[in-house]
């Protein structure tokens, strides 16, 4: 009997420890596919965003300075995020020509951090410049120069080598990362609600540049909330949790590729700057709406 017990408890022992063994050999298999497989798919997508945002950020910026060449203030804030964005595209054409130096990756790490910081407070002066032609038209048709809107810049361009530099002191730098990120999101909020609550008061804007102000708004929360949301949660349960394992790493990738797209989504901003088909698209959109409304509704 007692024999018997003993081969028992030894096959059992044997048992768990081919489990074991089996449960560690097939997460080091899929933790070594993922390695091999994700380093690629990001190389692909960063090849894919190059290739399409580069030359048309380019030709936006061309585009957009000639709006302001005929006085128009609006275009400023966009064509400086898009100068932004530039920044990032030179980290990812670095990071795919892989260098051997780590002072070019070290450098070209900084100024994509950089041009992704300054990127978050164009942003920002996107919404509030928005935000003030329907909330304060009259403050804002006599005190908008373009003097005004290249200073503001300047403040904006100069904030993220400040945050940086001093970041680089703090041993809690992903929460002061998170800090700085999650900052604009009440912000972008505000601007949108205050502009809603406000839009049909405005009499001197005109109802296409309305619609046109909304879809902007709309668009600058929707990238935010999109593309730059994920990277802050994944800092944040970094610090948090201080944990590292192959699903977490996922989730990193994964918010690193949403915020690769940024560049790509800032784009639409320059199509919602020019006028024409933007506003016959908003314009049905809104039709169909009412239409609906309409539809919705009982007779009396």
């Amino acid at each position: 009997m007692e024999d018997y017990y003993i081969n028992n408890t030894s096959q059992d022992q044997s048992y768990n420890y081919s489990n074991i063994t089996t449960d560690y050999y097939n997460s080091n298999f899929n933790t070594t596919q993922y390695y091999k497989e994700v380093p690629f798919i990001m190389q692909v997508l960063t090849y894919i965003i190059i290739a399409i945002g580069l030359p048309l950020s380019l030709m936006a910026i061309y585009a957009l300075y000639y709006m302001v060449q005929s006085d128009q203030v609006a275009p400023i804030f966009v064509i400086n995020l898009l100068i932004s964005d530039l920044l990032q595209f030179c980290y990812m054409i670095v990071e795919v020509s892989e260098p051997e130096h780590k002072a070019i990756q070290m450098v070209s790490g900084l100024f994509y951090f950089f041009g992704l910081f300054a990127s978050v407070g164009f942003m920002v002066c996107i919404a509030l410049e928005r935000y003030l032609v329907i909330v304060h038209p009259l403050w804002y048709r006599f005190r908008r120069t373009i003097k005004t809107s290249v200073a503001l810049c300047a403040v904006v361009w100069v904030q993220p080598f400040v945050f940086i530099f001093a970041f680089s002191f703090i041993d809690q730098a992903q929460m002061a990362i998170v800090i700085y990120l999650l900052l604009p999101f009440p912000l972008l909020i505000f601007f949108l609600v205050g502009t809603f609550k406000a839009l049909s008061a405005s009499i001197s804007v005109s109802s296409d540049e309305k619609r046109r102000i909304v879809g902007i708004l709309v668009l600058v929360l929707l990238i935010y909330t999109l593309l730059f949301l994920p990277i802050i949660l994944n800092f944040l349960k970094l610090c948090i949790y201080n944990m590292y394992d192959i699903y977490e790493d996922i989730l990193t990738t994964l918010s690193l590729i949403f915020v690769r797209f940024s560049p790509l989504a800032d784009l639409v901003l320059y199509v919602f700057m020019r006028k024409g088909t933007v506003d016959k698209l908003l314009a049905s959109v809104c039709c169909c709406r009412m239409d609906s409304n309409d539809i919705s509704s009982p007779s009396v």
